[in-house]
């Protein structure tokens, strides 16, 4: 099973060596990986894999073979196959949607749970049930104002909650396609300071101040000039982000090749922001970053580029535990927290994927730019968020 995870993450293009296999196996030996599936993902990963760039092909070789090793909840496969081959689903009348019963989040998850007990047998386009192409509150395909979606793709983007584990790919940072409009928008990311020891020749003042000398050459010296932008990259990932992953990373790729930038860090979120951020798309607790210490340690002089689609179900923005994971339930609403970056730092902005004809026709959409400065996510787009980045500063 070991060699199959060697060979399996060749095959997938993780530059795997036998150094590296080796210290895995040192790893093991002194029991670094605990007594857990878990913990040997985590020191597999360690040891394996050199870049994050990898870490989407690694999970799907590591899930591939050690799947079902611990005994997973049975009926967590049983009713994934369910849900497999969705049923069409019909449309609803307006009649229709308004005779759906809006549930609370605590009732949701109660008869969700209460559900998962009962359900022993596919079901679909039904109204109960945990199933596809319905008007249940539990499922996908479906319709359902306040719902959780267990399986599928998100396509109304209206789910409440989401069940399932939620396994996101990180943006790529060696994106090559398009990737020059990008980067020379970037380069516009100047604010050009001298700070530092005054080691460069100041030629002008130089010859000026032998002039006043009567001809005896005074030498006089100033700091480089260097950019002084600092950035702060917040990325939403995975969901209804899936089809702008390679835009999304184009830009990461174009931050990097850029270079110049006095300071850069890059986190990722889902939907919304909350009281953490991630530094990896699995956003895992591991990787958690509490967004309060970011106020903490950043100043208002980093620039803000908040990268999503800001299309989410209502409850997710503005009430208190909306988070679509329930695992990362917090009381402080999501637009709180979006509301909070605004006022500590001096520049931000939203760059939007989304077509922006559609902007105005999503609730969450237009209450998120009205907090922040919506630019859409194409070369035009990210020139004038560079310009709105790097402008005057704010008049108080």
């Amino acid at each position: 099973m070991f060699f199959e995870l060697f060979y399996g993450l060749r095959d997938e293009g993780v530059p795997v060596a036998i150094q590296e296999w080796m210290m895995l196996m040192r790893a093991l030996a002194m029991g670094q990986h605990g007594s857990s599936l878990d913990g040997f993902y985590h020191v597999a990963r360690a040891c394996l894999v050199k870049s994050e760039t990898y870490f989407d092909a690694f999970d799907r070789v590591f899930a591939r073979i050690f799947r079902g090793v611990e005994g997973e909840l049975s009926v967590t496969d049983e009713l994934m196959q369910w849900l497999s081959d969705p049923k069409n689903f019909q449309e609803l009348t307006d009649e229709q949607r308004a005779m759906l019963e809006e549930l609370s989040r605590d009732e949701l998850l109660r008869r969700y749970l209460e559900t998962l007990q009962r359900q022993t047998e596919r079901h679909d386009g039904g109204g109960r049930w945990i199933g596809t192409g319905g008007h249940s509150p539990f499922g996908h395909g479906g319709e359902h104002p306040t719902g959780i979606r267990v399986g599928g793709p998100g396509q109304r983007k209206s789910a409440m909650k989401v069940a399932e584990e939620r396994r996101f790919r990180d943006y790529r940072t060696d994106e090559a396609l398009d990737l020059r409009g990008t980067v020379v928008a970037l380069k516009r990311l100047r604010q050009l300071t001298r700070q530092g020891r005054p080691d460069e020749l100041d030629l002008d003042e130089t010859v000026d101040e032998t002039c006043r000398n009567a001809g005896d050459i005074e030498l006089v010296f100033r700091p480089e000039r260097r950019n002084n932008v600092r950035l702060l990259l917040l990325m939403d990932v995975g969901g209804s982000m899936e089809p702008y992953h390679r835009p999304v990373s184009r830009l990461l790729t174009g931050l990097h090749a850029a270079r110049g930038l006095r300071e850069f860090r890059a986190y990722y979120f889902h939907n919304c922001v909350y009281e953490n951020v991630y530094r990896d798309a699995r956003l895992l607790r591991s990787s958690a970053v509490p967004t309060g210490d970011l106020f903490r340690q950043l100043d208002e002089r980093w620039k803000v580029a908040i990268v999503g689609d800001a299309a989410m179900h209502p409850h997710e923005l503005m009430s208190s535990f909306g988070n679509i994971d329930p695992r990362k339930e917090t009381e402080t609403p999501g637009i709180a927290w979006l509301q909070r970056i605004a006022d500590h730092f001096e520049r931000c902005v939203w760059l939007n994927p989304d077509p922006e004809r559609s902007w105005s026709s999503t609730r969450t959409t237009a209450a998120i730019a009205s907090v922040f400065p919506m630019f859409h996510l194409s070369i035009d787009g990210l020139e004038k968020a560079v310009a709105a980045l790097v402008g005057a500063r704010k008049v108080a």
